[in-house]
Formats: structure tokens, C-alpha cells, sequence
């Protein structure tokens, strides 16, 4: 089963005419054996089903959707995608910060004392203060391997856990579906959505011109799949309100690649008026898109149960590494552990010749993982619109690894560019002046709707510019 056919059995209901759906162009993009660009254009073809489906609702009419595979591998890949006009009047690649390379030579699968792979994850300094807490090193490749090297790998991933950290062994696809946390997600759908609680059908607003014109998204999430999420939806019509704490921290240049068409305040919920403040904001929003540790939100009275009481009829999109259930479901990761965990590590590493498990070029399980939460979004504003109800859509980075794995692979893919072409980047290309990153040339929206072209209707914010409020 294709992705796209895993998908359009979730959502169910018609079935599409033959010709609406086109997906054109094929892998390998990427030095990788996976089918990046391949899946992502399949997943984002099912938002565009997801989305045809309310435009239908609203209009009794139904649109051609198109996904290039080149193009959705490009969307990938944000480092080399991303261009801003020089002192020279000249684009150029945008550099990635000192702290973003420092961690991925520390965010590698290293071997352990019984002869396994760890991959630990360094990313924001706190968390690299526990991983470096809990090994008893310094920040330095040469430290941590060195500590690495005398555990057990069983030994670090169940001590990385117990200290809030985050990492994992790098299992092959076979361990992993052996493992009781890979036997929970291959029980349960890539995308679940469940009803909350009953509560009266909501009509789709008639106002604007776009799939999701008049629906209202809180997008409470930082790097890198929930972002996507909410990128998804405002390519499509909504608006979509980013909240964060001014404390917080953030890895700048993926805040700058998907806060694309988004709006942004900032709100800190442990102070007591800001707290009230978002919760006049949620009796007022259709999707909540949740992205911190499992139940953190909730300890701030947050949780779904306690936001559909506040507005029922609401969407609430759980993104998180681990999914709804299993033994490692309070565990918080980011797609590099995703990939260790789940195989694609081990796989990357054999198909390069490597002697050790390798990252792929790419965070496609992120950027896949977003794209499903939209879609998942997209389904229940649809049931919710004929039958009532609020919603908790769960997805997961490692259920985005399975898919990838699911799909199968290619060949000859070592001569692959590793990068789109110039062309085709100029047909997908947005220019934005004056952003609080300067002049910007990017890769665009690569859903293609015939009716209503995806696009970003506000110009890309700095963090915390806008007022907590709905237009």
C-alpha cells in the first residue's frame, strides 16, 4: 500500500476520480535509499484530497491537486532553499548558526561497549546538559564518544530517559517492530483521530477565498514538525497565530522556515495573565497544534480535556516522537532519534557503504510528520462540519519513519544531486522584501490546488511581532 492509499483510508468516504490526484517525477533526490521526495509528495497530495473535501463542502465543487516529487523533496531541505540578497544585490544560501553545526557532530549514532550504536541528542542547551549530565563528559565529539564507548547501549537509553534527556539505540527495522513501542504504532493508524467529546456541527465559514479561509490555529510548537503543521495549514487559508514564551529558546533559522504566512505573539502560561489571556484566544480557535513533551501542557491546564471544555468543537493535534501509547509514549526525541529507533539509521548506513548507522541527508521525518498532522486537522474539521464533535488527532516522528520504510526503496541513488534543480526552484520561488531576516527568496508552497493556488497571504514574521488576538 502506497502512502497516499494508507491515507485515503483514513479518511474514507468517496472515492477520488481517477484524474484528480497527479503526482509527477520520481526519487532519488537525496544520497539516500528512501523514497523522501516520493512519500512527502504523497502525504502532501493527501492534504490536498483533505482539503478538496472542505472546499467541496463549501462550494459543491471539487479541484485538480498536483505534487512534483523534486519540488516536495525540496521542501525538505530548508539549508539550501533559503536565500537572502547579499550586499552585493546577490542571493546566496543562508549559513546555518555555529550552534545547529556544533550539534550535529555531537547528534550521531557512536558505539557502545557491547558493541551497538547510541544516538544521543544535543540540541538546545538544556538538553544538552542532561545527555551531558548523565555521561559524565564534555561538549566535544572526542568526550562524548569516549563516554559512549564505555555503556551499554541499553545501559544509556533507559539513563537518558530517567534524566528527561533525549536519545536512543539505533535498532534495525526488524528490532524495531519487535519492540514493544514499534508493535504499539504498527497497531494503531499513521494518523489518529478520535472524538473527544460531542458538540454541535460547525458549518465552514463561507468568508475568504481559500480551502480553510476563517479557520483559527494556535500553533504552540517550535522545531521543526509541529511548525510545519501550522505551515501546511496557513498555505492553505488559515490563520494561523504562533504562541511562544520570549524565553524560550529556538533555533533561528528553522523559526525562519516555517513561520511562512504565520502570525506571532508571545505568551508565557506559567504567568497568570498570560495563561488567562491563551485561554481567551482557545475559546475562539477551531486547531490547537500541541508540540511540547507529552502531558507538559496539561500541567498547566492545558490538556485536551480541559481545552474542550473551554471551546467545544475544537481540534487538538498531538505532534510528538514516540505516539499516543507504549512503553515510550512519555518520552520526548526529535527526528534524529526517530530515525536511530526506528531503523532508518541502520538502513542508511548499509545502503552507503558506511560501517556504522548514518542520518539521512534531510529531516524528512519531521517535515512528514507536520504534513500528517495537517492532514489529520483537515479530516476532523470535515467530521466535525457533518457530524459535531472535538478531536485529538495524534501523529508521531516515528510513525513518520515507518511510513518512510513502508514505501521501500531505491537504487542508484548515490549519484543523486542532493539538492532540486536550479529551474525548478525558480518556478516554486517566493521573493519577500523587507522580513525581519532581510530580503528572502525561497522555496515556496509545492501543493498545487487548480482553483485555489497554496500560498502565503502575510509576509514572514519576526517572533513575538504580532498581538495575541484574532483578525
Amino acid at each position: 500500500m502506497t502512502a497516499l492509499q494508507e491515507l485515503l483510508a483514513i479518511r474514507g468516504g468517496a472515492p477520488l476520480k481517477a484524474d484528480e490526484v497527479e503526482i509527477t517525477g520520481s526519487d532519488p533526490i537525496y544520497k539516500t535509499p528512501f523514497k523522501l521526495g516520493g512519500t512527502t509528495a504523497e502525504v502532501l497530495a493527501a492534504c490536498g484530497v483533505a482539503a478538496n473535501d472542505l472546499w467541496e463542502l463549501k462550494t459543491g465543487r471539487r479541484q485538480k491537486v498536483s505534487v512534483n516529487v523534486e519540488a516536495a523533496a525540496g521542501g525538505l531541505d530548508e539549508k539550501n532553499n533559503s536565500l537572502a540578497k547579499n550586499q552585493d544585490g546577490e542571493y546566496s544560501r543562508i549559513e546555518g548558526s555555529e550552534s545547529m553545526k556544533h550539534m550535529a557532530s555531537l547528534t550521531q549514532p557512536w558505539e557502545t561497549s557491547d558493541h551497538k550504536w547510541f544516538l544521543p541528542h544535543t540540541n538546545l542547551k538544556h538538553l544538552e546538559a542532561r545527555v551531558l549530565k548523565v555521561l559524565e563528559c564534555e561538549s566535544t565529539v572526542e568526550s562524548l564518544q569516549k563516554a559512549i564507548s564505555k555503556r551499554t547501549a541499553q545501559e544509556l537509553e533507559d539513563s537518558i530517559a530517567q534524566a528527561n534527556a533525549c536519545g536512543g539505540i539505533a535498532r534495525t527495522e526488524e528490532e524495531w517492530l519487535q519492540h514493544p513501542q514499534g508493535k504499539y504504532l504498527s497497531s494503531v493508524p499513521v494518523v489518529e483521530i478520535a472524538k473527544i467529546i460531542d458538540s454541535p456541527k460547525e458549518s465552514l465559514s463561507d468568508k475568504g477565498d481559500m480551502p480553510l479561509s476563517g479557520v483559527r490555529v494556535l500553533d504552540l510548537t517550535r522545531i521543526l514538525a509541529g511548525p510545519v503543521c501550522g505551515l501546511t495549514l496557513a498555505e492553505l487559508g488559515a490563520d494561523v497565530l504562533m504562541v511562544t514564551a520570549e524565553k524560550l529558546p529556538q533555533v533561528n533559522e528553522f523559526v525562519r522556515d516555517t513561520s511562512h504566512g504565520k502570525r506571532s505573539c508571545f505568551l508565557d502560561i506559567s504567568k497568570k495573565e498570560d495563561a488567562s489571556k491563551l485561554k481567551e484566544l482557545v475559546k475562539d480557535c477551531d486547531i490547537l497544534i500541541d508540540g511540547y513533551r507529552p502531558d507538559r501542557l496539561a500541567a498547566y491546564g492545558f490538556g485536551p480535556e480541559e481545552l474542550v471544555k473551554l471551546r467545544p468543537g475544537l481540534i487538538h493535534v498531538s505532534i510528538s516522537c514516540f505516539g499516543s501509547g507504549g512503553p515510550f509514549s512519555s518520552r520526548a526525541g526529535w527526528d534524529q532519534v526517530a530515525q536511530a529507533v526506528t531503523g532508518m539509521c541502520v538502513k542508511q548506513g548499509e545502503s552507503i557503504g558506511s560501517n556504522k548507522p548514518q542520518l539521512t541527508p534531510v529531516f524528512a521525518c519531521d517535515y512528514v510528520c507536520g504534513r500528517l498532522g495537517a492532514f489529520g486537522a483537515m479530516l476532523a474539521l470535515n467530521r466535525r462540519a457533518q457530524d459535531g464533535g472535538s478531536y485529538s488527532i495524534q501523529v508521531s516522528l516515528c510513525q513518520a519513519a515507518m511510513l518512510l520504510q513502508r514505501q521501500g526503496y531505491v537504487d542508484d541513488f548515490l549519484d543523486a544531486p542532493n539538492l532540486i534543480s536550479k529551474e525548478l526552484f525558480e518556478k516554486y520561488q517566493v521573493i519577500e522584501d523587507n522580513t525581519a531576516y532581510g530580503d528572502l527568496k525561497v522555496l515556496g508552497p509545492v501543493l498545487k490546488l487548480s482553483e485555489t493556488p497554496c500560498q502565503w497571504v502575510r509576509k514572514t514574521p519576526k517572533l513575538g511581532q504580532d498581538k495575541p488576538e484574532w483578525l
